[in-house]
């Protein structure tokens, strides 16, 4: 349809289709890299697997002017640190970002061909997704890797997005069928999800001015990784902090390395204090 509000079912309309049904091998579910699937999130335990790089936090909450997205940067391989650095949370749109859990490989080209379908479909029809759409649209990418979930390549997002029409930041979840929830508050997934809930549960208030909201996300994350061993926390020796993304009518912002540094070092010399 033309009002952007949902996909059309032409082919002409969703690059994901057009790939899913021509070449199948480039989508999520099939592609692999260096002929190994590497994850962030996977049951070792389970006859086959291999070890591979697991292990997440990231997270959502909306404050007075849209939602933040914020993510750890840990991905940890068995009882070993894979990678200190990795990317949770990437831009998708001018109005729209995510945050991955699950098997790495496969989530992030989940996020690129993401951002390709919502410019393919702008191109083409003259308008952007709706906010609604653009999660559906998500949820049939989730739902279309379920045949790897089966082998315990697991692609979670985290969605949020700024609703132009209704003039509020919305956070949505799925489950591994590509089931879309929306969340009215604040949500988080991941290896130290339970932890990070319970700290925005306990810390977070309708109508957030922006740094407070970003300081309960950061704090979610602070006190996911005091509980969660595949959670990374602020790594002051190396510098390296959680990142986080602001999501509003501006469009999506990057809050800025040194202002997630201040607010930890701040956080850390009042718990030192106690």
């Amino acid at each position: 349809m033309k009002n952007g509000s949902f996909l059309p079912h032409h082919e002409g309309s969703s690059f994901f289709d057009f790939l899913a049904r021509h070449y199948p091998e480039l989508t999520p579910c099939l592609n692999e890299i260096g002929g190994q699937r590497m994850a962030m999130s996977q049951d070792l335990s389970r006859p086959g697997t291999i070890p591979v790089p697991h292990g997440t936090t990231v997270l959502a909450l909306k404050y007075r002017d849209g939602a933040i997205i914020a993510g750890d940067r840990r991905a940890t391989e068995g009882f070993q640190i894979a990678d200190r650095r990795i990317e949770k949370v990437f831009r998708i749109d001018d109005y729209s970002a995510m945050a991955i859990a699950g098997a790495a490989g496969p989530c992030i080209e989940m996020a690129k061909l993401f951002q390709t379908e919502l410019e393919h479909y702008e191109k083409l029809e003259g308008v952007q997704l709706s906010c609604e759409g653009k999660a559906n649209k998500l949820g049939q990418m989730v739902k279309a890797n379920l045949p790897m979930v089966f082998q315990g390549l697991v692609v979670m997002p985290l969605y949020v997005g700024y609703d132009l029409k209704r003039k509020e930041g919305r956070i949505f979840k799925y489950d591994i069928t590509g089931g879309r929830y929306e969340e009215s508050d604040h949500h988080s997934i991941g290896s130290g999800g339970k932890d990070a809930r319970n700290t925005m549960r306990e810390h977070y208030h309708s109508g957030l001015p922006e740094e407070e909201a970003i300081r309960v996300g950061l704090l979610a994350l602070y006190n996911a990784a005091d509980e969660d061993v595949g959670t990374g926390g602020p790594d002051l020796v190396r510098g390296i902090y959680p990142t986080a993304k602001i999501v509003s009518h501006a469009g999506i912002t990057d809050v800025p390395e040194e202002r997630v540094r201040a607010l930890y070092e701040t956080m850390i010399a009042q718990r030192r204090r106690t």
